[in-house]
């Protein structure tokens, strides 16, 4: 044979079409996934990242055509950079909801055009509070979009509820977001609540509903809705086992307002708190009762609190706390007991554990109370849970009455924070907190030396100034 002779080495079949399948799959693909740590992005899924290593941080996200891209992630349209002082402020008036302790949550009403995320443990109460929100509002229609009910379970709810008119509510039953745009194009109702953000999805993301990418996704969907028509919209969200809202922390960031509605399942409280408010204070709550026929506001937490209160018990103190701008008295019981094993215990129930064990070691060091071999119980009666350094006075006095057990003048409340020196220290707002205490009949108030400089005399309360923990004890339990 003439010339140089030459080997051709063919490619075994499986690869060639292996290669041909991913280079179709590529052309055709709608998303990418980008690693959430250092912004790196694949074609496809992988474990871990190939430029910082981590893992399990890729998240896949939806690639918007050429067409769509200035429209889908767009929100004002104009594109063009507007000096502060070129801006004109348009005065929106606020939608009352019709329900007080909810417009006071909201910081004065629903603002045209915001994302409420409202989030709480599952049978809490937060498909209740949307549809009596519902009931309560007056104007276009409001659209509801269940994604975890159909139509005919929410017409039961209704129907056990104060229910609004026929022609007020809409319902959708669809998770489809490509479903639901069109549909809220055609009716332009006034306000949008989605029962829950976790079951709607978009066809384009090949995850399932319920994960970072779809919840994302949904969440910036509706958001655009908002802020383009100015149609106001709430979102339902689970909470997690941790107690947080189930989904990526980025969905908070988004929306205006964050919602946590809290409370034990076996009681009947409900407290509406804000954790994010772009448009008002989130020092404010609401607290509501759960009956057969929905949630009721109750006006007067503090005597609502108090009416099973037993008198002459020891172990038991009034205090005095704040929520936002609203004082509440509620009542601190301890249970102090020999213990039975070689650890004493420490258990609390709507009073943080770390704290209780800071308020037993400054009693023992600083006030000689020894509670190193006694079990000791604190709960705050009625379910609700307090934060506030205020009553940490009224809980060590609770102690010691139990230890010694004394029982604590029935009329008397107890404001203050004590310090790791055994100091009694100023607490804010507390003409407030006296007030709240003499409207309830109290006639006897324990506050720390320095608050009573700047408060006013009230007639029929008496103040006793304490300036340590010791001075306390001595004066309501004695030497």
């Amino acid at each position: 044979m003439g010339g140089e002779a030459r080997s051709v080495v063919r490619s075994p079949p499986f690869v060639s079409l292996r290669l041909r399948g991913y280079i179709m799959r590529m052309a055709k693909t709608h998303s990418r996934y980008i690693c959430q740590s250092c912004a790196y992005e694949s074609a496809r899924w992988v474990g871990r990242c190939p430029n910082c290593g981590e893992w399990n941080s890729f998240v896949e996200e939806l690639i918007p055509g050429k067409q769509k891209t200035v429209r889908a992630m767009g929100v004002s349209g104009a594109g063009v950079a507007v000096p502060l002082s070129d801006v004109d402020i348009v005065a929106e008036p606020r939608m009352a909801v019709g329900i007080p302790e909810f417009d006071r949550v909201l910081g004065g009403g629903i603002v045209p055009g915001s994302v409420v995320l409202v989030g709480g443990d599952p049978g809490i109460g937060k498909s209740t509070l949307m549809m009596q929100m519902a009931a309560g509002l007056s104007g276009p229609p409001t659209l509801y979009i269940t994604g975890e009910e159909s139509v005919g379970q929410i017409k039961l709810r209704a129907s056990r509820l104060d229910a609004p008119p026929a022609d007020s509510l809409l319902l959708l039953a669809e998770t489809n977001l490509e479903i639901i745009e069109p549909v809220v194009e055609r009716t332009s109702p006034g306000v949008i609540i989605v029962d829950s953000i976790q079951t709607m999805y978009r066809p384009g993301l090949e995850s399932a509903p319920g994960t970072v990418s779809q919840v994302r996704e949904a969440a910036a969907a509706f958001m655009r809705i908002a802020k383009t028509r100015g149609i106001p919209v709430f979102l339902v969200g689970h909470v997690t086992k941790e107690g947080s809202i189930a989904g990526p922390k980025v969905v908070e960031h988004m929306v205006d307002t964050v919602l946590q509605f809290e409370g034990e399942q076996h009681h009947a409280y409900r407290i509406l708190r804000a954790v994010k408010n772009r448009f008002g204070s989130t020092n404010e709550i609401g607290i509501f009762e759960m009956h057969d026929t929905g949630l009721r506001e109750v006006t007067n937490p503090s005597e609502l609190f108090l009416a099973g209160r037993r008198s002459g018990s020891s172990g038991s103190t009034v205090v005095a706390g704040m929520e936002g701008t609203r004082p509440l008295l509620v009542e601190v019981q301890a249970l102090v007991a020999p213990t039975s094993y070689g650890v004493p215990q420490r258990s609390s129930t709507g009073f943080d554990a770390r704290r209780l064990q800071m308020l037993l070691a400054v009693l023992e060091r600083r006030a000689g109370m020894r509670v190193g071999q006694y079990d000791v119980f604190v709960n705050i009666a009625g379910g609700i849970r307090v934060d506030e350094p205020a009553v940490d006075l009224g809980m060590a006095l609770s102690v010691v009455s139990s230890l010694r057990d004394i029982p604590i003048d029935a009329g008397t409340v107890a404001i203050g924070e004590i310090g790791l020196g055994g100091e009694i220290r100023t607490v804010s707002q507390i003409e407030k907190r006296v007030a709240e205490a003499q409207k309830l009949g109290f006639v006897r108030c324990v506050l720390p030396r320095n608050n009573t400089r700047s408060l006013p005399r009230h007639d029929g309360m008496e103040t006793i100034e304490v300036a340590t923990i010791d001075q306390a004890i001595t004066k309501l339990v004695g030497a």
